[in-house]
Formats: C-alpha cells, sequence, structure tokens
C-alpha cells in the first residue's frame, strides 16, 4: 500500500463522516506521521523533473518551450502528485484540528 493510498483511505473515511474524537485524534496523527513520506518524495520527484528540465533546457532555443516539454514528462507528473497529496494531508490534519476543537468545546459546554 502507497502513501497515497493511505492518505486516500483516510480521505475517505473522513467523508464519510461522525468520526468520534478518539478516530480523529488517530486519523490526524497518522497523516501528520505520513507528513514526512510525502515530503521525501516530493524532493525526490523535484530532483527527477529538475533533471528532466535541465536536458530539456539543453535542447530547447528557448526557455518557455523546455519547460513545457519538461512539464510533459511522468518526473513533472510524480512531482505535481507529490505536491498534490501533501496539500490534500495538510487540509486533513487542520480540518480533523478544527474537528476536535470544536467537539472539546462541545463537551465543556454540556457540563
Amino acid at each position: 500500500m502507497t502513501v497515497r493510498d493511505m492518505v486516500g483511505d483516510i480521505q475517505r473515511e473522513i467523508l464519510r463522516g461522525d468520526v468520534a474524537p478518539a478516530r480523529a485524534s488517530h486519523l490526524e496523527t497518522s497523516l501528520s506521521a505520513l507528513l514526512g513520506y510525502i515530503s521525501e518524495e516530493m524532493r525526490e520527484a523535484d530532483l527527477a523533473y529538475s533533471t528532466v528540465l535541465l536536458a530539456c533546457l539543453g535542447t530547447e532555443e528557448k526557455a518557455n518551450r523546455a519547460r513545457i516539454r519538461a512539464e510533459c514528462s511522468p518526473e513533472y507528473l510524480r512531482k505535481r502528485e507529490a505536491k498534490d497529496v501533501y496539500t490534500v494531508a495538510l487540509e486533513m490534519i487542520r480540518s480533523l484540528r478544527q474537528l476536535l476543537r470544536t467537539q472539546g468545546d462541545e463537551m465543556r459546554l454540556q457540563r
């Protein structure tokens, strides 16, 4: 199972709704732990894309054409996927933290 699959599973679970506070805390912790792996993938994907871009810059006369050619490569797709997974994970962490704050406030008000 890939990190992207794990993030997707957590996303689907959150979308189903009614996440208990203990489960929300566990999911937030899991996503926080996965951020390190996602950052590592982003770093590796950036390096691979930069290598392709450099090669394209060497073969094209204009930099904008080289960039367009490089953005058609699988390395660019990998870079974008890594960035998108990072963004989704970060936003889910923020949402879960807000959910936990809201649930905590509701519990305090019920007392």
